[in-house]
């Protein structure tokens, strides 16, 4: 019979389940199975699972502190529904998946959320649950944007003094009109005539400025004039635009900015005239009588300091395109100019129109510059270019003000802040009544040369003191209930690059990850140091465990890891953790009590391969128990692979083979309470509670429970439960 078949018939029997726990939270879990199931009925007969260890205890056969362990997501016992009452009728401790890491409480910003820990830290208690911490140190699910913030360039000091206008915007507000500064001119534009205006920007924040000329009384505003975006670096903007009704007032928008615009430079000129109608446009008088704002707004603003760091952009090229002779080369938007002498020749007709000019631009997260080589009729306005890498809400899509004047010339376009994917180029000429004659766009990437790379040493501190306040922060958030801890998590590589026998640790510098590890992740230890890393992680956590209510004769602090009972490599990774655990307490500071060994395991349905397996977990509880550490099972579950070594799904397992699992899971726990002494038994901690979901991120689609999808007891809960009890 297959769980399949078997699973259709359950599921009133897992709603009943639930509704007879309702009042309940604390409900024992049978499994009545129909009649006609029989194979199923002994396992009505086995108490919940945290019985036989309560009876070992008793019996003197366990140690007295260990905790039987499973694995939930806060968000799912925090609800207090039926995983909540299945752990704490079965388990002793839980262990959150993701609630306790570090991405999962930092924001991009360095500020932290414990609000899901706390919840999570106060339900375990209440229910009388230890909790388990997983994990402090990590080098994946981190903050990546905001650690490499912290390691950044470093922006050299202004080199002069270079008078300007300061603006402080305090924090990003919900709307870009709720912060926005003016200038009021002398004489109002004129109606449908054309003006440019050129200004030197910088920010402290990335965003962007929308520009909508108007009246003073709010009338006739000209929303979409034209955007200026922001960045770190200062850089010359330039807008044309057509008034479509005398105006006197240039307004500024940057309410979703925030922090500091500097502005300089300011220049207005009627196409044709030479005259630059701003007052004071360089910022070197005292007269700031034009600009204004609303009483309202919380921002202010005065002359002061604009100058950053004397520098120059690096532009390195990326991307360009050229065009050949012949039909529009690009995906059809409603206008299609053929490509004439290597040219993209547009001509107006009068209808509003936009069309590709480069498409499938690979980019990365980086500032750039755009260069499009344009021949224009005759100065036109109006002409915008976009930049987006897709079509969905979701997309990153930069919309900017090409000015265009009469003759040849190379349009420069900032594009800052390009979250990176493909990107696609659109011209948008709208309604403007120039001809245009595109030759070539081209992409380059934008390096500071106003910043200097930190020093290891600097890195080395920086990191030190955000690896001290993320462990302080989350021992404040439990407040000494979490007594064990992952403190490093998964440190050891399965690589030994400098050949001295033992395996390195995993780092993005050495070769020791695959490409796209080191691109995901945050090596702390590639900073840190191989050696430092762990000692720095363990200090602080010993330090701020007692400095937030901890009894620092409690605390336990673990290094997990995977792999650890590998039959390929006879069981080197283990051995190359004991190795480090070595070096890591040679400075006779640093100690570690136990090493948890995850043990995400398969039964394989080749005989030669599962009895490898079987004698490599033996080897690895025997080297665990050698080194005198505590001995952890930290993450146990288990799938069926075939004599192939292909996974096989849960609705395709057969009686046969879930029982095989069963057998397995008694081995593994059997052998634990077998070759691990007393005194170093600290638990074991069942991963997946339920067979995994089709969908699921971790093992999806397999039989990893010890219950099934409907919270009916399994074969492998026989299995474990015989484990436990020493059958």
């Amino acid at each position: 019979m297959k769980l399949r078949k078997l699973n259709i018939g359950l599921g009133i029997i897992a709603l009943a389940v639930l509704a007879s726990c309702a009042e309940d939270k604390f409900s024992t879990y049978t499994t009545d199975m129909p009649q006609d199931l029989a194979d199923y009925q002994y396992l009505n007969d086995y108490e919940p699972l945290k019985n036989y260890i309560e009876q070992a205890k008793a019996a003197g056969k366990c140690n007295p502190d260990f905790k039987l362990g499973v694995a939930l997501e806060a968000t799912d016992f925090n609800k207090r529904e039926l995983s909540y009452s299945l752990a704490a009728s079965n388990f002793m401790e839980l262990t959150t998946g993701n609630a306790m890491k570090y991405a999962s409480c930092v924001k991009e910003d360095g500020s932290m959320d414990f609000s899901t820990v706390k919840e999570f830290v106060s339900n375990a208690k209440e229910a009388g649950l230890t909790v388990y911490g997983h994990t402090l140190a990590w080098h994946a699910q981190q903050n990546n944007k905001y650690l490499n913030k912290l390691i950044a360039d470093k922006e050299l000091p202004p080199a002069s003094d270079n008078p300007g206008l300061v603006i402080k915007a305090g924090a990003p507000k919900a709307n870009v009109w709720d912060a926005e500064i003016y200038y009021d001119l002398d004489a109002p534009l004129k109606a449908g005539k054309t003006y440019k205006l050129s200004l030197n920007v910088r920010a402290t924040n990335a965003g962007k400025i929308d520009f909508w000329p108007g009246k003073k009384n709010g009338t006739d505003t000209q929303y979409g004039a034209g955007s200026i975006m922001l960045t770190n670096d200062a850089a010359d903007h330039t807008l044309s635009f057509t008034p479509n009704a005398d105006i006197e007032r240039l307004r500024f928008c940057f309410g979703k900015v925030g922090g500091t615009i500097y502005f300089d430079n300011v220049v207005l000129k009627a196409q044709g005239d030479s005259k630059n109608l701003i007052v004071n446009s360089t910022f070197d008088g005292e007269d700031l009588s034009h600009w204004t704002k609303a009483s309202w707004q919380d921002f202010t603003y005065a002359r002061g300091n604009v100058a950053a760091a004397a520098s120059v952009d690096i532009e390195t090229e990326v991307y360009k395109q050229t065009y050949t002779d012949g039909p529009f080369p690009f995906y059809n938007m409603g206008c299609t100019p053929p490509v004439v002498n290597g040219s993209i020749h547009f001509v107006p007709t009068g209808a509003w129109s936009q069309f590709f000019v480069a498409t499938g631009i690979a980019l990365t997260e980086g500032n750039y510059m755009l260069h499009l080589d344009l021949t224009a009729s005759k100065a036109a306005s109006g002409v915008q270019l976009t930049i987006q890498n897709g079509w969905g809400a979701s997309a990153q899509s930069i919309t900017l003000s090409v000015p265009v004047e009469a003759g040849h010339h190379d349009v420069k376009l900032s594009v800052p802040g390009i979250v990176g994917g493909n990107y696609d180029v659109i011209l948008k000429p709208q309604t403007a009544d120039a001809t245009l004659d595109l030759k070539t766009v081209k992409v380059c990437s934008v390096k500071k040369a106003n910043a200097v790379p930190l020093t290891d040493n600097e890195k080395k501190v920086i990191l030190t003191t955000a690896m001290g306040t993320w462990i302080d922060k989350m021992m404040e958030a439990v407040d000494g209930y979490v007594t064990a801890w992952d403190v490093v998590n998964e440190p050891i590589s399965g690589k030994d690059k400098d050949g001295d026998g033992w395996y390195d640790l995993q780092s993005a510098t050495r070769g020791t990850v695959s490409p796209d590890d080191a691109k995901n992740n945050f090596y702390w230890q590639d900073y840190l140091g191989d050696i430092d890393y762990v000692r720095t992680a363990v200090a602080a956590a010993r330090r701020c465990f007692a400095a937030h209510n901890g009894d620092a004769a409690k605390l336990k602090l673990f290094i997990n890891d995977y792999n650890l009972e590998s039959d390929w490599d006879d069981n080197k990774k283990l051995k190359s953790l004991i190795h480090w655990i070595e070096e890591w307490e040679k400075d006779g500071k640093t100690r570690i009590d136990g090493i948890g060994s995850q043990m995400h395991v398969s039964f394989s349905a080749d005989p030669n391969t599962q009895k490898k397996k079987e004698e490599h977990v033996v080897k690895m509880l025997q080297l665990m128990a050698k080194s005198g550490k505590l001995v952890k099972i930290s993450e146990l579950d288990m799938g069926y692979n075939d004599a192939a070594g292909q996974p096989i799904m849960t609705e395709n397992l057969t009686e046969e083979q879930h029982k095989q699992m069963r057998d397995y899971y008694k081995f593994i726990v059997g052998q634990y309470f077998k070759i691990v002494p007393l005194a170093q038994q600290y638990g074991i901690t069942q991963w997946c509670i339920t067979d995994a979901p089709k969908g699921s991120s971790w093992r999806g689609g397999e039989p990893t429970g010890l219950w099934n999808a409907n919270f009916l007891r399994k074969h492998t809960y026989a299995g474990f439960a015989d484990g436990l009890r020493g059958e």
